[in-house]
């Protein structure tokens, strides 16, 4: 059974004596992509804690309109940061090219479509409900702010954007947080529970903007991602998962918003 930790020669591509060169290469990634964003979400958090109002009477909005009233230069604004939130996949890609191998060597491919496709499949369904019952759960007890997956206005390319979007979340996600920092961490010596940890830490630090359920929840999504990546040695199947999770909670939040009970808007 392939895992992703029987790789030959993990220091491949980096020059001997150099054994620091990974570990400041993966803080400067972090602190060009989700590093950052877990940064901004705690001090987002903070903010919403001392705000007069109560955390479930406030909302995160995900995907909002950046040039409400003018929907083709929302558009162009939308497709743009869509595009920037990739660059650090593309990093990722061009650092791993100079250690001598490519993003393949995440599992970062196309080449088991079907049988990536079955496992994130499988994966979102398993993941998806009792992440959303852990929201409304966190949500109700007031420890969660109202998370608004769609602030989009009611034009053309609204659903295709908010796929586009749950696409962007799932690529740079997995390829980082998952594939790459297990990849460095692993060549920097660090055993598997700490591994997960970090991982998981880091993937419940970003989400934390939403709240205690949002932190909650992606640190276990971010151990049960871990140990799946680690049986199957790709990331491909994760992407895939969290593509379809993020694609059900924007476009169902935009379709339904409004016209259920029981869904939470603010």
């Amino acid at each position: 059974m392939t895992t992703a930790s029987t790789e030959p020669d993990p220091q491949a591509g980096f020059a001997t004596g150099s054994r620091r060169l990974p570990a400041v290469e993966l803080l400067i990634v972090l602190g060009l992509s989700l590093g950052a964003s877990g940064l901004s979400a705690t001090i987002s958090f903070v903010g919403s804690l001392t705000e007069s109002v109560s955390l479930g009477s406030q909302v995160a909005v995900l995907n909002g309109s950046r040039a409400p009233g003018r929907p083709w230069l929302d558009l162009a604004w939308q497709l743009y940061y869509i595009a920037r939130g990739l660059m650090p996949v593309v990093l990722v890609g061009y650092l791993l090219v100079r250690e001598g191998t490519s993003l393949r060597v995440l599992g970062f491919d196309l080449t088991r479509k079907l049988s990536d496709l079955r496992r994130g499949a499988a994966v979102a369904a398993a993941i998806g409900g009792s992440g959303l019952a852990l929201y409304l759960a966190a949500q109700a007890a007031g420890v969660n702010l109202t998370v608004a997956p769609s602030g989009l206005p009611d034009v053309w390319w609204r659903i295709p954007v908010l796929v586009a979007s749950a696409w962007q979340n799932a690529i740079l996600e997995e390829v980082i947080v998952l594939g790459y920092l297990l990849r460095r961490l692993r060549q920097l010596g660090w055993g598997w529970p700490a591994m997960v940890a970090t991982s998981a830490v880091l993937r419940g630090s970003y989400h934390l903007y939403q709240g205690v359920g949002g932190l909650v929840g992606n640190m276990v999504m971010g151990v049960v991602f871990c140990l799946l990546y680690r049986r199957w040695g790709r990331v491909m199947p994760l992407v895939v998962a969290h593509a379809l999770i993020d694609t059900v909670a924007f476009v169902g939040y935009a379709l339904l918003a409004g016209h259920v009970s029981w869904l939470p808007t603010g």
